[in-house]
């Protein structure tokens, strides 16, 4: 076996040790005569290397601080080049605070973090969901007639079709109907004949026998236009047309020509499109956001850059117990009646949740028990920091406790922070638990390096 000039050096040094003690020298003379040795002993590279004037203790992965490396190289997992972790570095940042680590400006730089101040902020939230429209159930009329007869003409054929209030619907013929138009026309008669009478009794009972007539004849919808036809020409009318008592569209059409109907007959029935009813879900934990009256903006995929403003105009007192969920009515017009029955719409509810303190939603680490911020206070030291989270918006979230205004929170990068800080406080447990149960190797004594036995 070859040997070489630095075992034979190290070997010498040892025997001259053994020799100077048994020989009774000073632990001086020892001293001086193992540091002349010294540097062959320290020839072997170790994870403390030096670069300049800075101690680097190991060398480790950016993106995954848990990876570490006693020499300079590529990190396995991402391809990442090995940064040096110097001793500096490593310093107690906040001896008080576990966790607390510090990252040098080079290193920061080379992972992105980003720190903004928390601050105080009028927000709003905003709750989406998915609306369907539907008919407004207070513009809904059903046609019917008041007196028996048969229908002769139909104006109004076919469902769906628009109508406008007034527009002609069909014609009646009613027998009923007829003779009640000559008993007005007779009463009519009589109250001219009458009227002037010198019995007051008789100039009465014709004015209140032509009132009932009439009124009789308005009952059954006549309208002031028919009657005063009527009086005007003095003859019955065999065929009394009906009109629309509302604008709309036809959803039933039963009417048809020939046909014998009685007051129990739905002829049609019309819908208002004009305003619409649009049903929304509202999840369980938003419902504190949701009152009568809020305003909602409605969007559609069929109304490219429009939005439609409503109001909510019902809560329904019950809950959904399959999807825990509370529809809501809102109620939005439509006069160029764009919103169609059944169409699918984008509904959004905003609620202003006045001046909250505030961070990047970004800044904000939640798994799932806690939450917790890191603090940057400068020098590279970043401290976690527990905090209470109240509303969140797409932005931010509202800090309910743990944080003041003004200080800086770290919004990028945080995960890689967040991982070394939980790798050195596992650390630090491990180190505890070894210093307690006397299972990690004690610290050297400062009067005797070796470990010597005396």
């Amino acid at each position: 076996m070859k040997t070489t000039p630095n075992k034979i050096l190290i070997a010498l040094a040892a025997i001259a040790a053994t020799l100077l003690a048994l020989a009774g020298f000073s632990a001086k003379a020892r001293e001086k005569l193992l540091a002349w040795t010294k540097p062959a002993a320290a020839a072997a590279p170790t994870p403390a290397a030096t670069e300049g004037k800075r101690k680097i203790l190991y060398y480790q992965d950016p993106m995954h601080p848990w990876y570490r490396s006693d020499k300079p190289g590529i990190a396995p997992d991402c391809g990442m080049k090995l940064v040096p972790i110097y001793a500096d570095e490593t310093g107690a940042a906040a001896p008080t605070t576990p966790g607390a680590v510090r990252i040098s400006a080079a290193r920061q730089q080379l992972i992105g973090v980003v720190s903004v101040p928390a601050r105080y902020r009028t927000i709003d939230k905003t709750i989406r969901t998915v609306g369907r429209v539907a008919l407004d159930e207070e513009r809904i009329a059903n046609v019917h007639v008041k007196v028996s007869g048969w229908i002769q003409k139909v104006f109004v054929d076919y469902t769906f079709q628009h109508v406008m209030k007034g527009d002609p619907l069909f014609t009646l013929y009613s027998p009923e109907l007829l003779a009640t138009e000559q008993e007005y026309l007779l009463a009519l008669k009589a109250e001219r004949e009458f009227g002037s009478s010198s019995f007051a009794e008789v100039a009465v009972g014709g004015r209140n026998l032509l009132e009932a007539a009439r009124r009789r004849l308005e009952l059954w919808d006549l309208t002031d236009e028919q009657v005063n036809e009527l009086e005007k020409t003095g003859k019955p009318q065999r065929e009394i047309t009906f009109y629309s008592p509302a604008t709309g569209h036809v959803l039933e059409r039963k009417a048809f020509p020939n046909q014998y109907v009685t007051p129990d007959t739905e002829l049609y029935k019309l819908a208002d499109h004009s305003v619409v009813w649009v049903y929304a879900d509202v999840y369980e934990p938003e419902l504190p956001l949701v009152e009568l009256g809020q305003e909602a903006i409605l969007t559609a995929e069929s109304l490219p850059g429009r939005k439609l403003i409503g109001h909510i105009t019902f809560i329904q007192p019950h809950l959904m117990g399959e999807t825990r969920t509370l529809p809501v009515r809102m109620e939005f017009p439509n006069p160029s009646l764009e919103l169609k029955p059944d169409m699918f719409v984008n509904v959004e509810l905003r609620r202003s949740l006045g001046r909250q303190l505030t961070v990047p939603i970004d800044a904000v680490l939640d798994s799932g028990d806690r939450q917790r911020v890191f603090i940057d206070r400068g020098d590279g030291y970043f401290l976690p920091r527990e905090v209470k989270v109240g509303e969140r918006t797409e932005n931010y979230a509202t800090i309910a406790s743990g944080l003041r205004a003004g200080e800086k929170v770290v919004t990028r990068a945080n995960f890689l922070i967040d991982s070394e800080s939980n790798l050195r406080e596992a650390m630090a447990g491990m180190a505890g638990m070894g210093r307690e149960g006397q299972t990690a190797p004690s610290q050297p004594d400062p009067a005797n390096p070796a470990g010597h036995q005396h």
